[in-house]
C-alpha cells in the first residue's frame, strides 16, 4: 500500500512522540502550563442575618407560619446578580446566619459576621439594627430590610445603614392620599395596646394632617376576650360613637383584633390600616411593570408567595449587584458612594426605577395598596405633586427629616 505524503507526516509525529515518552515516562504526567492567565473573577461576600421569629398567636388556620421570611428572596437575587456577574467577572456569594430566638444578636453579629463582610443584610428589630449598625462602623454597610420604623429614618438614623422596606410614615402617607382622593376625609382611629400599634397611630396621626383629614374620634382595644366568639356584638358596641365618619382605620401591628373589625361596624363603614386596606411594599395580586415574571419565580423557587420581607431582601442584594456591577468594583466605599449618586437606579417591578433619598436612605418607591384578594391602588396617587419626584410625597421628604448624618458618622 502506497503511503500518501499526509500519513507520511502523521506516522513521523507519532513515532517523535513514542520517542520522547521512552526516553522520558513521566511527560504524560506533565502538564503545560497556559502562556496567559484567564483573569480570575471579583468575588462580592454578602451576609443575611436574622433571628429566628416566634410564632404568633394565629387568628386564622388560613395563614401558615413562614419562619423564613427574607432568606428566599434574598437566595433569588444572588441568581440574578450571577446571571450577570457570567459577564462582568464578577461572583456574588450569600452565606445567611439565622440566630436562634434566645441568643444575643449583636454577639452573634461580632463573632460570625464583623471583620468578615462588607454588606450585610439584617432582617432584625429596629434596637438591633441600630446596635449592628453602631458595632460595625465605617467598616460595613447595613441594608436594613426588616424594620419600616420612622425613627430609624429621622433622629435614629445611621449613615450606613440602608433601608428597604416603606416606613409606617409612608404608608399611612399613601392610604390618606387614597381617602383624600375619594373624598373620605373623616377617620375613626382604632388602637392596638402594642407599642407597634402606637407607632402607626401616630404616623397615622401625622398622615391626616399632612393632607387636611380629620380624626373624629380615637379609641384604644383593650379587650382581653377571644374575639372568634364574641366579636359580632363587641364591635358593633365599641364602635358606636357620636361622630359619624368615612372610614375606620386600625393601628393592630400584630393582627390580635384587626380582622375582626371588617362587616361588624354598628355603621357600614370600609376599615384601612393594618387591616381591610393595606399599604405594603408588595402584594401576592401585583402583576404589573412585570412583577408577575417575580412573582412565578419566587414560588417555583420557595413554594410559596414572597412577602414584604422577601421584596426588602431581594431589593438589598440586588442593589448591592447593581452598584458592584456599575463601578465593577467590590469596594465597599466605591460603591456606598454609588449607591448615594445620582446614577444609581434599580428595577423594583412597581412602575419606574427606585433610588435612595440622600438625606436619610430610605428607597424611594411606590406603595401598594390592596385588599386580600386584590390591588386597589397605587401611591403616590395622581394629583399629588412634588418638585423634585412624586414619590418624594410619601413618608418624610427633606425638609421634614430629622436625620443629620452629622450625627451619625
Amino acid at each position: 500500500m502506497r503511503l500518501t505524503k499526509r500519513s507520511s507526516q502523521l506516522i513521523s509525529i507519532v513515532s517523535l512522540l513514542i520517542s520522547l515518552l521512552i526516553a522520558d515516562p513521566c511527560l504524560a504526567k506533565k502538564t503545560v502550563k497556559p502562556t496567559s492567565k484567564s483573569p480570575a473573577k471579583q468575588t462580592v461576600k454578602i451576609a443575611y442575618l436574622m433571628q429566628t421569629p416566634k410564632e404568633p398567636a394565629a387568628l386564622s388556620n388560613l395563614d401558615p407560619f413562614i419562619g423564613d421570611k427574607g432568606i428566599k428572596g434574598a437566595e433569588l437575587a444572588i441568581e440574578d446578580n450571577n446571571t450577570t456577574g457570567q459577564y462582568t467577572k464578577q461572583q456574588f456569594t450569600l452565606d445567611t446566619l439565622v440566630v436562634p430566638a434566645d441568643a444575643n444578636v449583636i454577639d452573634i453579629f461580632a463573632k460570625k459576621i464583623a471583620g468578615h463582610y462588607s454588606f450585610v443584610i439584617v432582617n432584625t428589630t429596629a434596637e438591633q439594627t441600630n446596635a449592628i449598625a453602631d458595632a460595625a462602623g465605617k467598616e460595613m454597610l447595613i441594608f436594613d430590610a426588616g424594620t419600616v420604623d420612622d425613627a430609624l429614618r429621622n433622629a435614629g438614623c445611621r449613615a450606613n445603614v440602608f433601608h428597604l422596606l416603606p416606613s409606617r410614615a409612608m404608608r399611612t402617607d399613601a392610604l390618606a392620599q387614597y381617602m383624600k382622593k375619594k373624598n373620605w376625609t373623616k377617620w375613626f382611629l382604632v388602637v392596638g395596646t402594642a407599642d407597634e400599634d402606637k407607632l402607626f397611630a401616630e404616623a397615622a396621626r401625622r398622615s391626616a394632617h399632612k393632607f387636611g383629614i380629620t380624626i373624629v374620634q380615637e379609641k384604644t382595644w383593650e379587650h382581653t376576650f377571644d374575639a372568634r366568639h364574641s366579636a359580632q356584638a363587641d364591635v358593633a358596641v365599641f364602635s358606636q360613637i357620636d361622630d359619624d365618619y368615612d372610614v375606620l382605620i386600625v393601628a393592630d401591628e400584630q393582627g390580635r383584633f384587626g380582622e375582626y373589625l371588617d362587616y361588624r361596624t354598628w355603621m357600614p363603614r370600609p376599615v384601612i390600616g393594618t387591616q381591610g386596606l393595606i399599604a405594603v411594599s408588595w402584594h401576592p395580586t401585583h402583576e404589573q411593570w412585570g412583577a408577575s415574571q417575580i412573582q412565578n419565580r419566587f414560588k417555583e423557587k420557595a413554594g410559596r408567595w414572597m412577602t414584604e420581607q422577601d421584596y426588602g431582601a431581594y431589593l438589598a442584594v440586588r442593589a448591592i449587584g447593581e452598584a458592584a456591577t456599575r463601578t465593577k468594583s467590590n469596594d465597599m466605599k466605591l460603591i456606598n458612594d454609588y449607591l448615594t449618586g445620582g446614577e444609581f437606579a434599580l428595577q423594583g417591578y412597581k412602575s419606574g426605577p427606585l433610588t435612595f433619598r440622600a438625606w436619610d436612605h430610605q428607597l424611594r418607591q411606590p406603595v401598594l395598596l390592596a385588599a386580600p384578594r386584590s390591588l386597589v391602588a397605587v401611591a403616590p396617587i395622581d394629583g399629588f405633586m412634588h418638585p423634585k419626584t412624586e414619590l418624594d410625597t410619601l413618608g418624610y421628604d427633606q425638609p421634614e427629616s430629622g436625620c443629620q448624618w452629622s450625627k451619625t458618622k
